[in-house]
């Protein structure tokens, strides 16, 4: 496998942002944001309507310029990156946008080696091989990877998305919404995978998510998108006890506590059996 990518800091974090302003004309969306994500941290990404989060993964990822301020991905400022230095990024990072973003007129094995075909110089039947290892580490049945997109549940459109952003084994994983639209049981289901997967593949993961169910049971850390800015990072049990109205409303209200209390519940089942 040959890459066209140069070196990037294997010690730098994964994302580094700083002082970080998104406008769109003359709204500010994000005013001097800063916010760093720890290597190996699954960090869950929250904020109400209107805070930007989208925004965010978008300027992280390129999609989006910022007014001020500075991106680094494995410490390079993506500004400043070169051809090169663009291919090593995007071969170390994968990327699961909340619809799946998975191309209609291409089966679900092409999706997932769409990556393959473009970052290495593998043969044909090397990547339909490791395509399909990757179609069966999301959990997707045998015969998926045959299928189209129009086919496909709501649950399996997120596993194949999956599935195309774990192609090239990265070390960063952006997810976005991921179990939107999901019932209960797929959602707890993806929860587990995510959580599997971060661990066996040590991964570093940015989580956009309005899932309490989803922030209790897999991330480390919690950023809190608030006044255009991080108002807090932290794990989600500390945020329990902090003093900002948006906070408080969203992990101590009705769904927050009746989330937190389920989760007591459950544990203390599992002690006792």
């Amino acid at each position: 496998m040959t890459l066209d990518e140069a070196p990037l800091d294997r010690e730098a974090p994964p994302i580094e942002v700083r002082g970080l302003v998104s406008r769109f004309g003359d709204n500010c969306i994000h005013d001097n944001l800063d916010l760093v994500i720890p290597r190996g941290d699954v960090v869950g990404v929250v904020g109400g309507s209107g805070t930007g989060k989208s925004v965010l993964l978008n300027t992280i990822i390129g999609l989006k310029a910022p007014e001020a301020g500075s991106v680094k991905i494995f410490g390079q400022d993506i500004r400043y990156a070169r051809r090169r230095q663009w291919t090593a990024i995007e071969r170390r990072w994968g990327v699961l946008f909340q619809q799946g973003a998975l191309w209609s007129n291409l089966t679900v094995r092409e999706n997932v080696a769409a990556p393959l075909f473009e970052h290495t110089d593998m043969g044909r039947a090397e990547v339909n091989e490791l395509a399909d290892l990757k179609i069966a580490l999301v959990g997707l049945p045998p015969g998926a990877g045959a299928l189209k997109p129009s086919e496909l549940s709501g649950g399996m459109i997120k596993r194949a998305g999956l599935a195309r952003a774990l192609a090239l084994d990265p070390e960063l994983l952006f997810l976005d919404e991921p179990t939107s639209g999901l019932d209960p049981i797929s959602s707890a289901g993806f929860d587990e995978l995510i959580q599997d997967l971060s661990d066996s593949l040590d991964l570093t993961v940015f989580m956009i998510t309005h899932d309490l169910d989803s922030l209790y049971a897999i991330t480390d850390q919690v950023a809190v998108l608030a006044d255009k800015h991080v108002v807090d990072m932290a794990p989600v049990h500390e945020l329990e006890k902090s003093e900002h109205p948006w906070i408080r409303e969203y992990f101590l209200g009705p769904r927050g506590r009746a989330t937190a209390e389920a989760r007591a519940a459950a544990a203390a089942h599992e002690g006792v059996r």
